[in-house]
């Protein structure tokens, strides 16, 4: 029974190791992605001084042959700090083929708009169906 307690608690804190380690690395790729915004469009830091909170997805990963995916991880950052972190996941089908990797930043202006995405459990941005004859 003691054994099994410590694996327990083993794994238990080098899960939290594992995460505070990504949660370092998403916190570097942030960094780095919000300074290439600020050096390739200046008005993008006057944006966001006045920002309630800043959503940024370094690196999005999307690839498919008439299946596709998308994945990535960013972080929420208030002021200079970050305040949690975030994945975005998105399917899609149809002609396609090929693969890319993006960023997202998401620019919150409003306290209100803040809080939504606070209180959900989840968001959804541009969803939308489509059929071609």
């Amino acid at each position: 029974m003691v054994r099994l307690a410590t694996i327990l608690l083993g794994s238990m804190l080098l899960a939290a190791s594992l995460m505070a380690q990504a949660g370092s690395q998403i916190d570097r790729e942030v960094d780095a992605a919000l300074a290439e915004l600020y050096r390739t469009t200046p008005s993008a830091k006057d944006l966001a001084k006045h920002a309630k909170g800043i959503l940024v997805f370094p690196s999005i990963v999307k690839a498919g042959f008439i299946v596709g995916a998308q994945y990535g991880k960013g972080a929420m950052r208030k002021g200079s700090k970050t305040s949690g972190y975030y994945n975005i996941v998105a399917g899609s089908y149809g002609l396609q083929a090929g693969a890319q990797s993006f960023s997202y930043v998401y620019v919150f202006l409003s306290g209100s708009a803040l809080s939504q995405l606070d209180s959900s459990s989840g968001f959804e941005i541009g969803v939308a169906r489509v059929s071609l004859f």
